[in-house]
């Protein structure tokens, strides 16, 4: 990726005004000049992706619910995994996005990935129900983002996992064992993303914890590109639907 394109994204994160009356509205605004080269670019920013997929399972016969799905970038790390299931959504309400995942899906042949524009606190798949749910860099996104969580509960079968990356704060006392981050943390990464309508939050954690039976936290940094001594909080969780009792 060249500079000149790293530099049309960094406008769009940095200056480019976002309009719209609705969400939907604004987040097409805000990913559409830079539909084109967004997985490029947050690639060097959005870390621990490639970790959260490779330790989610991808059940035979599954159905896999990519919520703010966006490009569709995230159904090539599945790989071959991919093949084992019945069907992969990817759900965004960014047409822009939408249409950079179908080229991709028509690139590689999926017939069991699909491209939806729907809500993600309301989309139902035509299974009614579904195996694995992903928020990739997502619920930051997400204005009703526990919503988007209750819902996410309700489509998951029994025993079925949950999966989420993305930046945070953590809150001012958190449980032991947890990352404490640091008031100018605290205050300065809400601030900074919270002009591009992305709410690092202290309290997606919590809420999923509270929600699904945790299997896997990792709390970490990211490198932001262009700002060397600038690290980012971020993590990754899986977490499952716990089975009747």
């Amino acid at each position: 990726m060249g500079l000149l394109a790293d530099l049309r994204i960094l406008y769009h994160l940095a200056l480019h005004p976002v309009r719209g009356n609705t969400h939907a509205q604004r987040l097409d605004n805000f990913y559409r000049g830079q539909a084109e080269g967004y997985d490029a670019f947050r690639e060097r920013l959005l870390r621990g992706r490639d970790e959260l997929w490779a330790a989610l399972p991808a059940p035979a016969g599954g159905v896999w619910l990519d919520l703010g799905g966006g490009t569709g970038a995230n159904a090539e790390r599945l790989g071959a995994r991919l093949n084992t299931l019945s069907k992969f959504y990817i759900v965004d309400l960014a047409p822009s996005l939408l249409a950079v995942a179908r080229r991709r899906i028509a690139r590689h042949g999926w017939s069991q990935v699909e491209a939806v524009e729907a809500d993600a606190t309301s989309f139902v798949p035509a299974e009614g129900a579904a195996d694995i749910v992903t928020f990739s860099y997502s619920l930051t996104m997400i204005p009703d983002w526990f919503a988007a969580l209750d819902h996410a509960w309700r489509l998951l079968r029994p025993g079925g996992h949950i999966g989420v990356v993305d930046f945070y704060v953590s809150r001012k006392f958190p449980p032991a064992g947890m990352a404490r981050h640091g008031w100018l943390t605290r205050q300065f990464w809400p601030a900074w993303f919270s002009r591009d309508n992305v709410f690092p939050s202290p309290d997606h954690l919590p809420y999923l914890q509270r929600r699904f039976e945790q299997v896997k936290l990792v709390e970490q940094r990211a490198r932001v590109p262009y700002l060397p001594l600038a690290r980012v909080p971020c993590y990754w969780f899986i977490g499952r639907k716990p089975l009747p009792t």
